[in-house]
């Protein structure tokens, strides 16, 4: 555990203008920095940084943070290993904390699955290149793959010797424990009975986002065809395998400068196109693409292209995932290899630059390749025709953005040689269909419950959807300015005064910070966000304001929760802010928010209040179409609702700002 002296040096010293510059180009603009963002494409740079703040922001996508939220954001590392990261960089030494027993426990479970990983990894790997079975069975087939040394240090491929408890042994005598041996799926136990689950296989280890071990793949080099050729670990607490992609960790930085992932099937396409210089490239390491590793890809590019081999079958089983990439907003591209091939033979048999070409000019957007493929099938059959222009449309629909599901219509009327407004009402029947099931989907999950007629609703005043929801968004935004308060002026001291009613020469003051007052007035009441977020904002003042302490806008900035992070960089960046300068030179008389903040503060908070007053008479009201309600009782509660409403609705009228 790193110690929060230490965590604070490091963030203090680490300049967000250095970090940044590592990998964006920054140009003076003003007092802030300007570049391209790295976090998504842009033509124009809308990536400001503030050297003074600390803090970055990019008014495109909405990314920002800190020096150590950018760490973490641009190399996907933990907050931990981000700030280790930086603490290397500028030569600040860390000496971890001890932790107390409860700590070591919570943290070892995890981190003990690493572990025993990281030894199979480097086991496997040791038995490869240093046993006589290993090069002689192992190293032989990577070797006839074509795989250079480099290429098998850099993938850290292994050898699991074909005997029962081979690597099992090895591990107990290392003293690792048998219990996390069988959690990471590396020994398979059962009763009193222990043995290695990759028995007999070369081993792929697969590797998270920041290069940790957390599960292998094995294949066999049996022709038993009662053995199955390639087997992963299972799913344990380090290793999702619906949300890892193969190769990624080695990826991501080409990802993002070439603004495009390959998407592969196996471990060696991967491999291969590596070794050939294509770097860019991930797989699904076997198993269908899922949501999860599409987002993954998201974060990096909105461009995938998906490269199959020559077999027709598996490229329409594939066509799956596309839709599911669609689904997702991205840009899809398919390239299909010629009969016989796949990545890693091409990768093989062609030179780095006739890859590349055939890379860049054998790819389709995925409705000509869709088009194409299934037209060679349908021939002149009318009724195949009319079905495939049924699922290319069905496709185009998955497609959130309507202007990309526009292009696309008209590039598949122009293949298909139909009229585009035929097309489009395909299209929009099936958005429409897929809506109302959405809706009828959502009513079934509802249910409604029977209540008293429509016209004793009318009778009491009920308030209708519009009206409800009007309400719910009016306090949304209350809540984040009081928020927004907090973050931008919690610390200045104000006057509060002890008697509000007091004639002005007769009133006296008490000091206090603007976040202890507010923390008094919302405990007070009981209040509570209905906002996530700035509840956990909140919570951080509170807790301070009760130890009599202040939270600091940096520690905010470099918060570990990146949601708590992104609203403090959204509240202290703003877009645009109007110029004093410029005000006084045109003679505009202004009041910044410093200036009224005792009256800005004591309006937001009873202007929350009153609304939340009519939240809960709303909410009464709603109660009141519960069948068997107890009428009298909800009756009696909306009363003294009103009745606090109308106090609420006099406070306020009498808070003028001058």
């Amino acid at each position: 555990m790193i110690p929060k002296e230490t965590v604070s040096q490091i963030i203090e010293t680490a300049r967000i203008d250095e970090v940044v510059g590592e990998w964006v180009n920054l140009k003076k603009r003003g007092a802030n920095m300007l570049g391209l963002c790295p976090f998504h494409n842009e033509k124009s740079p809308s990536f400001t940084v503030s050297p003074a703040k600390g803090i970055y922001k990019c008014f495109g996508c909405g990314e920002a943070g800190g020096s150590v939220n950018f760490v973490m954001a641009h190399e996907q590392y933990s907050y931990p290993e981000a700030l280790k990261f930086l603490a290397n960089k500028y030569n600040i030494e860390i000496e971890e904390e001890e932790q107390t027993p409860e700590q070591v426990l919570e943290a070892n479970a995890k981190e003990s699955l690493f572990i025993v990983s990281d030894f199979a990894s480097n086991y496997f790997h040791d038995q490869l290149i240093n046993s006589e079975n290993g090069r002689a069975i192992g190293l032989s087939y990577f070797k006839e793959r074509g795989f250079k040394d480099e290429t098998i240090e850099k993938f850290k491929l292994g050898y699991s010797h074909d005997e029962w408890t081979n690597f099992t042994d090895a591990a107990l005598e290392n003293g690792y424990n048998l219990d996390f041996l069988g959690k990471t799926g590396l020994t398979i136990v059962k009763e009193d009975k222990k043995f290695d689950r990759f028995k007999g296989r070369v081993m792929f280890p697969i590797q998270n986002i920041s290069g940790r071990i957390i599960g292998f793949g094995g294949r066999t080099l049996k022709a038993d065809k009662n053995v199955a050729k390639y087997l992963n670990s299972p799913e344990s607490d380090i290793y999702h395998k619906s949300r890892v992609l193969y190769g990624l960790n080695l990826a991501k930085k080409s990802i993002i400068s070439l603004d495009r992932c390959f998407l592969v099937e196996g471990y060696t396409d991967v491999i291969s196109m590596h070794q050939n210089g294509i770097e860019n490239v991930v797989s699904s390491s076997g198993t269908s693409l899922t949501t999860d590793q599409i987002r993954l890809i998201k974060r990096y590019t909105q461009n995938i292209t998906i490269l199959f081999d020559g077999d027709t079958a598996g490229i329409k089983a594939a066509f799956r995932g596309v839709d599911m990439i669609l689904e997702e907003g991205l840009n899809v591209r398919v390239l299909a290899f010629p009969d016989g091939e796949d990545p890693d033979s091409y990768a093989k048999s062609h030179s780095t630059d006739e890859i590349k070409e055939f890379l860049d000019k054998k790819s389709f957007d995925f409705i000509r390749f869709k088009t194409n493929l299934l037209l060679e099938e349908t021939g002149d059959d009318p009724i195949k025709r009319a079905g495939l222009i049924k699922e290319i449309v069905s496709s185009i629909a998955l497609i959130p953005d309507p202007i990309a599901r526009s292009v696309y219509l008209q590039e598949c009327s122009n293949l298909m040689d139909i009229g585009e407004q035929a097309l489009l009402s395909e299209l929009n029947k099936i958005r429409r269909n897929k809506l109302t099931k959405k809706i009828q989907q959502q009513e079934r999950d509802q249910g409604r419950d029977e209540g008293p007629p429509p016209e004793f609703f009318h009778e009491i005043g009920l308030p209708d959807e519009g009206e409800r929801k009007g309400v719910v968004n009016v306090i949304a935004e209350q809540e984040k300015d009081i928020i927004r308060t907090f973050v931008k002026y919690g610390t200045i001291e104000i006057d509060i005064p002890t008697n509000p009613d007091a004639a002005k020469e007769e009133q006296e003051f008490i000091k206090a910070t603007v976040a202890e007052y507010l923390v008094y007035e919302i405990e007070k009441d009981e209040l509570r966000f209905d906002n996530p977020v700035f509840n956990k904002v909140y919570s951080l003042y509170k807790v301070a304001s009760e130890k009599e302490t202040q939270v600091e806008e940096k520690h905010l900035v470099t918060n570990e929760d990146k949601e708590i992070s992104s609203f403090t960089i959204e509240c202290l960046m703003e877009k645009y802010t109007l110029s004093l300068n410029w005000a006084e030179k045109h003679k505009i008389s202004t009041l910044t928010e410093d200036l009224i903040l005792p009256k800005k503060i004591h309006k937001g908070i009873c202007s929350w209040r009153l609304n939340k007053v009519e939240q809960l008479i709303d909410e009464k009201q709603q109660q009141l179409k519960v069948k068997d309600a107890d009428y009298g009782v909800i009756l009696i509660d909306i009363m003294k609702l009103m009745e606090a409403k109308k106090k609420l609705a006099h406070e306020l009228g009498r808070i003028i700002l001058h």
